[in-house]
């Protein structure tokens, strides 16, 4: 998997916008950002702490931590050449939905395909 795959699967979530933060892309709903893209190796996604170390422990191949005071709030690193596509769609889902408002996840349950499925 790449940076654009990574892009084009969250730009595919209902109300994702991209911005910019500190000069490197990140994909936002309604001013929350759920991922950035800071090296074209890798992506970071918004996890809680208990995700992150179900993830970390499972695949750590494909999860990392972020060092410091921010990997300790659930912000991980997904290396993306070592994800297959499964394991990138889920890792974006799953960010989006710890920052997406509580109408907008009951609107696009579980229950509905994701996006880009055909």
């Amino acid at each position: 998997m790449n940076v654009a795959d990574a892009r084009n699967l969250a730009l595919a979530l209902p109300e994702t916008i991209e911005k910019s933060h500190f000069g490197k892309p990140d994909f936002r709903i309604r001013n929350r950002i759920f991922m950035t893209s800071p090296a074209g190796d890798h992506i970071v996604v918004k996890l809680t702490p208990e995700q992150q170390e179900m993830l970390t422990g499972a695949e750590p191949e494909v999860f990392q931590p972020v060092p410091g005071t921010w990997g300790r709030q659930g912000w991980t690193k997904l290396l993306l050449a070592r994800a297959d596509e499964a394991t990138l769609k889920s890792a974006i889902v799953m960010a989006w939905r710890n920052v997406a408002p509580t109408p907008l996840q009951r609107e696009f349950s579980l229950f509905r395909p994701e996006p880009w499925s055909s």
